[in-house]
């Protein structure tokens, strides 16, 4: 009997073993990965080791002591890979402007003295403890805050509190705000169309619904890149949609549709339209359709029908469409690239700007972090409400 039963167990697990390694492979080891990436660097930690085990004893205060002076030049001498070197330099620059040209002066220096060497009488620059704070921030510790707290325009003061940092310096926390604010705006654009065009999607039957359907699900079928592309050429001054206003008379002149926040709703608008239509067209079809009728017999208003009795029950369908495009909408990159302008630009042109225009995979880990914290927060609201919908039932 055990053996029927543990054949059983083995037989079951085969069967969703490709399951768990897609799983595993495609989603848990890329989401391990990049938080690793996000929490940790060290880059300069390895490269440095020497100033590595002096900087966690300086206090960041007062002046850098001159052992970690002395293991900073050690490192440097025995620092022969310019790989490596290069990836120091672009870390510390990230921390403290100037460290490109006062790391290649400084290593050319070390290199060419033997024994002690003054860094300061190298570059003056050496006088000034923010640069010293850069190179034991980055060496005191492979694990680090630093990027987390960029990404929403935080950081740590010498006092190792965490402040905002100087205007100017950063703009990832504002265009986090922008992400969220179009997202929100093209989920209400796709809960404005989305919802009368389900309605009567499961109101027909027959071909009408067929055709109805099909003409949600048609984008599906195309390259998102065509779609955006398609909007590129439907949105200019000479346009498609421009051309007929004007010829209708409508207006006199062409209205900017592209290179805008109104062009990139419009377009996302019409990529994401599906994932709002299909869920509450699945939860409408499970609607009763004599309880509108029998609403109306009771003396109801269409629209006092509507609200209270078919919109409840839809609201299902409503929440899970409405999180599935506000998702998708965050994280959206190349219809913003094409259709917004400087101004227009997503969360997600800047998480592949570091990731392969800066090389700075700790910033595009921690923003993509940022992303996964919204997504799961919202899958936690929708849950919640599921539930609470679920137990009053």
């Amino acid at each position: 009997m055990m053996g029927v039963r543990l054949r059983a167990h083995l037989v079951a697990f085969a069967l969703v073993a490709p399951l768990l390694a897609f799983i595993v492979l495609f989603f848990l080891w890329p989401l391990v990965a990049m938080t690793t990436v996000a929490v940790s660097d060290p880059t300069v930690a390895r490269a440095l080791p020497e100033t590595s085990a002096v900087a966690g004893d300086w206090d960041r205060v007062s002046p850098p002591p001159a052992e970690l002076q002395e293991a900073l030049v050690a490192d440097l001498r025995a620092l022969d890979d310019q790989q490596v070197l290069g990836d120091v330099t672009r870390r510390l620059n990230s921390a403290q402007a100037g460290f490109r040209t006062l790391m290649g002066k400084t290593v050319s220096a070390v290199r060419e003295t033997e024994g002690p060497v003054d860094l300061v009488a190298v570059d003056k620059r050496w006088e000034n403890p923010a640069f010293w704070r850069a190179v034991a921030d980055y060496a005191g510790s492979i694990y680090t805050d630093r990027n987390l707290l960029a990404a929403v325009d935080l950081e740590r003061n010498v006092a190792g509190e965490i402040v905002a940092m100087p205007e100017g310096s950063s703009a990832n926390f504002a265009i986090l705000v922008r992400t969220f604010v179009v997202a929100a705006t093209v989920t209400l654009g796709c809960l404005l169309i989305g919802l009368p065009y389900a309605m009567l999607a499961a109101a027909v039957d027959g071909w009408r619904r067929q055709l109805l359907l099909a003409a949600v699900l048609l984008p599906l079928w195309t390259s998102l890149l065509v779609r955006t592309a398609a909007w590129f050429i439907l949105l200019q001054d000479n346009g498609l949609i421009n051309a007929t206003l004007m010829a209708s008379g409508l207006t006199s002149a062409p209205i900017p549709l592209i290179f805008n926040r109104l062009g990139v709703v419009i377009a996302m608008v019409h990529v994401l339209l599906p994932f709002m239509v299909l869920p509450i067209f699945s939860v409408l079809l499970a609607i009763p359709k004599n309880l509108m009728p029998a609403a109306a017999s009771l003396g109801a208003h269409p629209v006092r029908a509507f609200l209270r009795v078919l919109l409840p029950l839809s609201l299902r369908g409503i929440v899970s469409g409405s999180l599935l495009v506000f998702m998708s909408a965050i994280g959206y990159y190349i219809t913003p690239a094409l259709i917004g302008g400087p101004r227009d630009q997503l969360i997600s042109s800047v998480i592949a700007f570091y990731a392969t225009g800066s090389a700075n995979w700790g910033m595009a880990g921690a923003l993509g972090l940022v992303l996964l914290a919204a997504t799961l927060v919202l899958y936690a609201v929708y849950g919640r409400l599921s539930a609470d919908r679920t137990a009053r039932a």
